[in-house]
């Protein structure tokens, strides 16, 4: 495949719906063809299933059915919508991938690890993003902007687990990305326009290394 699969990735509230919309501008100006799309989801199966994990009424779903539900809409969201995009050679830009399964399910519900990749194996197989954004962001600091932008003290039913919960997840995420040269981790404690710049600053360094490649 020849386009780039760019991910977003960090706990509730780091801004990655905002400086997704700050990548898809720059690249548009640059004349590279863009597709944004986010997990769960992206699909008409995938945002019927992120209806059903986001519920918060739903207080006694499994955490191995949560997982499943995950990888399930992934499979056709890779299939219907991200595949075809790369083979189209157009960046892809989405708003979580499988490091949030590995951080959420894997390092806060502690499911195990290995299980997972078997799981992303059966159903994605290999790929990979080749460029992934991790907005590292205190929980706390991130959970009280998420929820002062949805007006609720306790938003969908993951941003309404623990602080625990939470913390657990940022861990997850940085354990992820140490020793690994896909990420890119930014601090998204930061005012948004910060956050901007920096991201556009190391994108343009890796889209160089992106044309050098081609």
């Amino acid at each position: 495949m020849e386009g780039l699969f760019i991910t977003l990735e960090g706990v509730e509230g780091s801004g990655k719906s905002t400086q997704i919309e700050v990548l898809a501008k720059y690249l548009i100006q640059k004349n590279y063809s863009v597709l944004k799309t986010r997990e769960p989801g992206g699909t008409e199966i995938g945002d019927r299933i992120r209806e059903i994990l986001l519920d918060t009424n739903l207080d006694n779903l499994s955490d191995k059915t949560e997982l499943l539900l995950y990888f399930a809409s992934r499979a056709q969201h890779v299939v219907e919508v991200i595949k075809p995009s790369l083979q189209k050679n157009k960046v892809v830009l989405c708003d979580r991938f499988g490091d949030s399964t590995l951080a959420y399910q894997g390092y806060a519900r502690g499911i195990g690890l290995e299980l997972i990749k078997e799981l992303e194996q059966l159903t994605i197989g290999d790929l990979k993003p080749d460029l992934t954004f991790l907005l590292d962001i205190d929980p706390e600091v991130g959970l009280a902007r998420a929820r002062n932008l949805t007006k609720a003290k306790f938003g969908d039913r993951i941003e309404s687990e623990t602080i625990e919960f939470h913390q657990r997840v940022r861990a997850g995420y940085l354990n992820l990305a140490k020793n690994n040269n896909r990420f890119e981790i930014i601090n998204a404690n930061l005012a948004k326009e910060k956050v901007s710049a920096e991201l556009l600053k190391r994108l343009k360094v890796r889209l160089e290394d992106y044309e050098d490649s081609k």
